[in-house]
Formats: structure tokens, C-alpha cells, sequence
């Protein structure tokens, strides 16, 4: 969950210098893939250019994770899913399902390798 709060500082501009979206990006596995709500997929060069060019762009962004459910866990990571609610002043909050499957480091570390994201009807 801990990306997501950086994802959330660094796209509500709450942190702005550098460092927070290098960090950002090395939580993201080298063979990063997504597919997003829209179905448009992103691997890792899209993904460090949408969050190198988005820094501050939505001001004041809100959000919560909820109903995080482990649903697969092994020696190689694991996959999680959750509901994300995210919201902007003065807007109506969005609402998504996720899935996300990690990637184990053999230091421990988790890495995002793949994030599959669908609209809450």
C-alpha cells in the first residue's frame, strides 16, 4: 500500500522533487505490464513517461484502498486484489477493481509486475 501513497503524493503534488517519483518507479518490476480501465495497455517505458510527465497534475487527489484480498502467494510473490476510490475536489470520486501481481526480489523486495485495473460499476 505504500505505493499507492506515493503515487498520491506525487500525482496530487503534495511532493514534488525528484527523488519521490525515482522511488515511485523502482517499485515497478523492469517487465511491467498494465492494462487499464480503458483497456489501453502500459509495459514500463509508458509507465515512467506517464509518471515523469504527470507529477502535480491532479491537485488535491484522494485515495483509499480498501477490500485488499490475497489471493495467490508463493516463493516467486504473490497476487493481491482491491478496491481503489479515488476522488479530486470540487469532482465525483471514481471507483475501480484492481489486481496486481508481484514480483519477489531475491532480496525480499515486492516489485509491481503486472496491474490489471477495471471500472466499479
Amino acid at each position: 500500500m505504500a505505493t499507492h501513497v506515493l503515487i498520491r503524493q506525487w500525482l496530487g503534488g503534495e511532493v514534488t522533487e525528484p527523488a519521490l517519483c525515482s522511488d515511485l518507479l523502482a517499485r515497478f518490476s523492469p517487465d511491467y505490464s498494465m492494462v487499464t480501465t480503458s483497456g489501453k495497455q502500459l509495459d514500463q517505458t509508458s509507465l515512467t513517461a506517464f509518471f515523469s510527465a504527470a507529477g502535480g497534475s491532479r491537485p488535491g487527489l484522494k485515495m483509499e484502498i480498501k477490500d485488499l484480498r490475497l489471493i495467490q502467494q508463493s516463493a516467486a510473490g504473490a497476487t493481491v486484489s482491491y478496491r481503489e476510490i479515488q476522488s479530486l475536489p470540487g469532482a465525483e470520486s471514481t471507483e475501480r477493481f484492481s489486481t496486481v501481481v508481484y514480483e519477489k526480489m531475491a532480496d525480499g523486495a515486492l516489485l509491481w509486475r503486472h496491474l490489471h485495473e477495471t471500472w466499479a460499476a
